[in-house]
């Protein structure tokens, strides 16, 4: 209990520091307003009256990223437990938008409630979740020892852990240990996770290796909300024009896109230029950073129906919406994967790979190390150093369409032969809620289950 007062203590002091960094952040992204009382674990009669007399599975998915995954996780969940009223939460308000573009209506979405006690004590009695399911290793203490007491399973899906979280919470382990030995399931994505996450306390017999499940949710199929190729041709950019997409770039990556561009325009008169940069409200900054080079741009938001150019006239095309980066790397020639150059971390490569695009990305791809190395172990990406080592590469393959048809193809063959994470992620979520639910849902599931 000590433990639990002193972070208390810590988090109260680190929630009025932080604050006002998080609220301009907030307020930076838009739509902050809406829905901002579920952060404090305050909910409309509109959802108490859904979940009322209801069997809750809460998931929980951070951002855009884990809400792919979420999708495809739900997808498979609702015909194996059709009695479960699904709530999912994301902490973002671009999780959020694609929450609701991606879910049906009759999947309750909401925020993620901040983790102080009152807080998370009055959106776990709201809730009342049968079992709470986390995609990806999202540790908040109060909310967790909360549904520990009363409790609740949890599930960590999709659980990977960097050297550096790994490290973070060794250290802190009187504090984290107790909450990791208390998940009723995780599904790690390898071997390496399995034993950190056992290392760092976690019951052997509750930790399952089944794969990254974001090979399964790139192959998500969904409607375009728009038509890349006629946008593409309203902006005056032929058919058939070479096409660089700099995807979920962090900042310096844009600088030296920009510069290695109109290089290559030397070489490949036709090139055109999409810079999708991974938060939207760097479109003002980026833009400058074009404007400055005299890079004939338009934002992505400036496009209309009645919008024309002709050929020529725009270099490039700033995407500063969300949500929309996977329809323009379908109009690629070449993908440059971002926060790989100029930033740690990197970002996901299994889209691009999923699409069959030629892709090529910098030496920080920690945050994917196990899928950046299987690509390029596998022929279907190219790795780099250096700006150099770019511009070199991105050449190579704009001038050699065999060799960008070789990616495409080796990168879809690594995608294909890591499927079926989802189906075993479900298979263990299952198992363990029939195991922990009343004896009279668990007939229905058996039932159920006769019946498929």
């Amino acid at each position: 209990m000590q433990i639990r007062r002193l972070y208390n203590i810590l988090f109260s002091v680190c929630f009025v520091l932080s604050t006002p960094y998080y609220f301009l952040k907030m307020w930076r992204r838009g739509r902050w307003r809406e829905g901002f009382g579920q952060r404090f674990g305050r909910y409309t009669s509109k959802l108490k009256q859904a979940i009322t007399n209801r069997d809750v599975l809460w998931l929980h998915a951070v951002s855009v990223g884990e809400v792919n995954i979420c999708t495809q996780l739900i997808r498979a969940l609702e015909p194996r437990l059709p009695n479960l009223k699904l709530v999912v939460s994301t902490t973002t308000s671009t999780g959020m938008t694609e929450l609701k573009q991606r879910l049906p209506r009759h999947i309750d979405k909401i925020y993620y409630p901040i983790d102080q006690r009152s807080v998370v004590e009055r959106a776990i009695r709201t809730i009342n979740p049968e079992a709470v399911v986390l995609i990806e290793a999202e540790i908040w203490p109060n909310f967790l020892w909360r549904l520990q007491d009363k409790s609740i399973p949890v599930f960590l899906v999709n659980a990977r852990m960097s050297e550096k979280s790994y490290l973070g919470y060794k250290r802190f382990g009187f504090l984290f240990r107790p909450i990791f030995a208390s998940f009723a399931g995780i599904g790690v994505q390898n071997e390496a996770d399995a034993r950190r996450m056992i290392e760092l306390g976690c019951r052997s017999e509750a930790v399952r290796i089944v794969g990254n499940l974001k090979f399964d949710a790139a192959q998500l199929h969904e409607r375009p909300l728009f038509d890349v190729a006629v946008l593409l041709r309203q902006l005056g950019v032929t058919p058939g024009a070479p096409v660089v997409v700099g995807g979920s770039t962090h900042a310096g990556e844009e600088a030296i896109l920009a510069d290695l561009f109109l290089r290559l325009r030397a070489r490949f008169p036709e090139l055109f230029l999409i810079l999708v940069p991974r938060h939207f409200e760097r479109g003002k900054e980026v833009g400058e950073v074009l404007e400055r080079r005299a890079i004939k741009f338009v934002y992505r938001t400036q496009i209309s129906t009645t919008t024309a150019h002709n050929p020529g006239e725009v270099q490039c095309l700033l995407v500063n919406t969300t949500g929309e980066l996977k329809y323009f790397y379908e109009a690629a020639s070449v993908i440059f994967v971002g926060k790989s150059l100029t930033a740690d971390g990197g970002q996901n490569p299994i889209e691009p790979g999923a699409l069959g695009k030629a892709m090529v990305f910098g030496p920080n791809m920690q945050n994917f190390k196990a899928i950046a190395g299987a690509f390029v172990a596998g022929r279907g990406a190219v790795q780099v150093q250096n700006a150099e080592e770019l511009e070199q590469a991105l050449a190579r393959l704009l001038s050699q369409p065999e060799e960008r048809d070789d990616l495409g193809r080796n990168a879809l063959k690594v995608v294909r032969e890591n499927l079926g994470s989802i189906e075993r992620t479900v298979a263990m979520i299952v198992e363990h809620l029939i195991e922990f639910e009343r004896p009279e849902r668990r007939g229905m599931e058996t039932k159920h289950r006769d019946r498929v």
